[in-house]
């Protein structure tokens, strides 16, 4: 057992790399969010009154969706260590009855357009993040200006490949510069508020409400912008079995959320005294013998700021394809001390070349601003409606504790989904588009995996009446163990069956193996594996894994420990059907198209033999057509 000091220690260890991991999203946004709250297009006045209304409210909203929602009630319904809406979603279902299919799709709906969502704010991330900070360069060094899309995709360019040295390597290495960004936001922030007291009223809440009295419906303006500065809490959420909640609490109060309070107040002093210097509002805190310095450090922090929804993206894409949401993939583990570090290589490629053509697509910052918002605040909606149903259901809580809480945040992010909304038509139609093509993906893979064993189960053959009709006429039998992966336990695998019709004969051990995807983390130890015996030498073993794990099939067979029981590796056959899908003619419950992106997805997904880590010397692959 860890001493209390080397278990705070690595408490510490953990929140200085959530700084640079977890951190790193909403750690940037000073550099952009309060600037586009006075951008020309908006509207909005830089006078003494609506500065100190904005500056309230994005602080106070700060604290109350950041500080309260996520970090004092959303980590606590953590599924088993991991976080993010599909750990969230699969928690609401494993409590529903087994009789209420209607709630539980309803709840797997919510669960993929929440995963399209997130994975559309991956993409635009680090796009509007390394762009802000390069845009520094027009400012300080404003021959330089002309070199800034260049220089941003320099910048991703070494960013994604990055990736593959695994986030607790990248949160070590940034997360000692991540702690000097916010030691410069909170250095700068404190200077200005010096130069301009005034500016303290803002921290008096009453002041955010004067404004949206004032304001009425222009409030709807600027509520996008100020939106910016809470783009990465769900992130946070998502990276919960990255770190822990302990470390991830820790590093917000000791450090984050003060520097970003004094960022976002000296930003308003500083326009408080040049109501008319709103382009580039944050570099214009720095003495102009910093900016140059300054526009490179915070080019290195977006790149930490853009590893929070990567890693988020990462630990996402693991909870779908044990979940069935998406295609096998392939999943390398990046820590063994740490169960939910992964590296997606795929998802990494697909955030890297979407990245790319936004930067290309829109060349500023402040544009991709418009179609910044929209994916976040409609996953915060859901999120907090699940967590009405976990507080009340599972929690056991009265509705009369958890209601008016919950109505306040129901309030405030419908009034934040509602102005990132109008931004659809000014650039926001981007990530709409890019949900709704991963959401049609997700769908018509789940469709298709449904219909595929629906066609299946028409072929279904229980294997205890194979295993009395091979007692009753028992064919040849040759020496060693043959295991045959399956994906239905009630029926025996085609590649039995195709190998017994046409080589005649079967192992005097013949395993039928199925592996299973519960929607809880991880899986006990006891129960990990079941096996059952039936007759003439033929067992059935089901093997279960949690969302958050790697499936090594052979390494948790040699710990299956049953008297009569052993498997010889050197002595085992492996053998796995390969499935065709080809089409008839009708179109049935799916599309034309549809069924054709499926077969695309189900020809390139992962194949069996890696993702369940077979030995590739000890592997029979037989083929077999099915037509949906």
């Amino acid at each position: 057992m860890l001493s209390t000091r080397s278990k705070r220690g690595g408490d510490t260890g953990l929140a200085i790399a959530a700084l640079g991991v977890v951190f790193g999203d909403i750690g940037t946004s000073p550099l952009y969010a309060l600037r586009e709250c006075f951008a020309p297009g908006r509207g909005m006045a830089s006078s003494e009154s609506n500065v100190i209304g904005i500056v309230s409210l994005l602080i106070w909203t700060l604290s109350l969706i950041v500080g309260v929602k996520y970090l004092g009630i959303v980590l606590r319904a953590d599924n088993r260590g991991e976080g993010g809406i599909l750990a969230l979603v699969s928690l609401v279902g494993n409590s529903l009855p087994k009789d209420s299919a209607k709630r539980a799709g309803v709840v797997a709906t919510l669960g993929i357009v929440g995963a399209a969502l997130l994975y559309s704010d991956g993409i635009i991330t680090p796009a509007i993040s390394v762009l802000s900070a390069v845009e520094g360069l027009r400012d300080a060094a404003p021959s330089l200006g002309r070199f800034v899309i260049p220089i941003s995709l320099i910048v991703l360019a070494f960013l994604f490949p990055f990736q593959s040295r695994g986030t607790a390597r990248v949160g070590k290495i940034f997360g000692p510069l991540i702690i000097l960004w916010f030691l410069i936001l909170a250095t700068l922030g404190l200077a200005a508020i010096i130069g301009e007291p005034r500016i303290l009223a803002a921290l008096d809440p009453r002041a955010a409400i004067r404004f949206v009295i004032q304001e009425k419906w222009a409030t709807f303006k600027v509520l996008g912008s100020i939106f910016l500065a809470m783009t990465g809490a769900e992130v946070l959420y998502a990276d919960l079995g990255h770190f822990g909640k302990k470390p991830i609490r820790r590093a917000w109060f000791a450090l984050v959320f003060p520097a970003l309070l004094l960022a976002y107040v000296g930003q308003g002093a500083w326009l408080l005294g040049h109501p008319d210097q709103v382009s580039n509002l944050f570099y214009r805190l720095a003495p102009e013998w910093f900016r140059l310095p300054l526009v490179l450090i915070a080019t290195v922090a977006t790149i930490i700021a853009s590893q929070a929804v990567i890693s988020g993206a990462f630990s996402l894409a693991r909870q779908s394809v044990q979940l069935g949401y998406w295609p096998r993939l392939q999943i390398r583990h990046t820590s063994d001390m740490t169960v939910g570090q992964v590296y997606v290589p795929f998802i990494n490629a697909f955030l890297f070349i979407g990245t790319i053509a936004l930067v290309l697509g829109f060349k500023e910052s402040g544009k991709l601003a418009n179609a910044y918002g929209i994916a976040v605040s409609a996953t915060m909606f859901m999120t907090t409606c699940l967590m009405l149903y976990v507080a009340t259901v599972i929690w056991k809580k009265g509705l009369w504790y958890i209601l008016p809480l919950e109505l306040l945040f129901l309030l405030v992010e419908g009034a934040f989904f509602l102005a990132n909304i109008r931004k659809v038509g000014s650039g926001g139609w981007v990530v709409v588009a890019i949900a709704a093509i991963i959401f049609t993906l997700i769908k018509t893979w789940m469709d298709g995996k449904r219909l595929f064993g629906e066609k299946m189960r028409n072929y279904r053959l229980s294997p205890e009446v194979f295993a009395s009709s091979i007692g009753l006429n028992p064919p040849h039998r040759v020496p060693g163990t043959a295991i045959f992966m399956t994906a239905d336990p009630t029926g025996v695998p085609k590649a039995l069956l195709h190998n017994l019709k046409n080589n005649k004969v079967l192992h005097a051990r013949t395993i039928l193996l199925s592996v299973h995807n519960l929607e809880v983390p991880r899986v006990e130890v006891d129960e990990r594996i079941e096996v059952q015996e039936l007759d003439a030498g033929i067992w059935k073993i089901r093997m279960s894994f949690g969302f958050s794990e790697i499936p090594d099939v052979p390494r948790q067979l040699r710990n299956v420990n049953i008297p009569g029981f052993a498997i010889d590796e050197m002595d085992t056959t492996w053998f796995v059907g390969h499935e065709y899908i080809v089409f008839s003619r009708k179109s049935g419950k799916m599309s034309w198209v549809r069924k054709k992106i499926f077969r695309y997805m189900f020809d390139h997904a992962l194949n069996a033999t890696d993702f369940f880590s077979l030995p590739t010397n000890r592997i029979v692959e037989l083929g077999a057509k099915t037509e949906l």
